[in-house]
């Protein structure tokens, strides 16, 4: 394993352990909040992710609640971190950016201009090699992109 597949691993293992963004979610979402619930059923990942966006179109706060592999509230933690106190519009082009890198099948290498859009969240690279953990690291983003429409209806 290279020096940057070993990083790679070490953020991914970071970020599930200490969970950024992982909170208890009490209560039905307020003014200016969105929620989102998204269930993986081929692995059991699961996870309840609440965005609050401002009324300019920043994200202001993702919290979520979570329990599956290490993958999947990696990539929570990774994305709470990343983008809270981005512009929706900022998620929209990350989010893009992050499912060409699942479809990838391992083709699209990180590199420095990847690192630059998705920060930590470039270390899911070597995920998209595995077919049936792509869903695994998907699943808080597709939550967030829900969760961050309805807060910004």
């Amino acid at each position: 394993m290279n020096p940057l597949e070993q990083l790679y691993q070490e953020i991914i293992l970071d970020h599930s352990k200490r969970r950024v963004g992982a909170a208890a979610l009490e209560g039905e979402p307020g003014a200016h909040e969105g929620q989102s619930h998204q269930h993986n059923p081929l692995c059991g990942d699961d996870i309840t992710l609440r965005a609050r966006v401002s009324g300019d179109g920043v994200i202001e706060s993702l919290a979520w609640q979570g329990d599956g592999c290490s993958i999947s509230m990696a990539s929570a933690s990774v994305l709470s971190e990343t983008l809270r106190g981005h512009a929706v519009s900022e998620f929209a082009e990350a989010n893009e950016t992050f499912h060409e890198l699942m479809r990838s099948r391992g083709k699209l290498a990180a590199d420095e201009e990847l690192e630059e859009r998705l920060g930590d969240a470039a270390a899911f690279a070597g995920v998209s090699k595995f077919p049936a953990r792509i869903k695994c690291a998907l699943l808080s983003w597709e939550a967030a992109k829900d969760a961050i429409a309805r807060a910004s209806a």
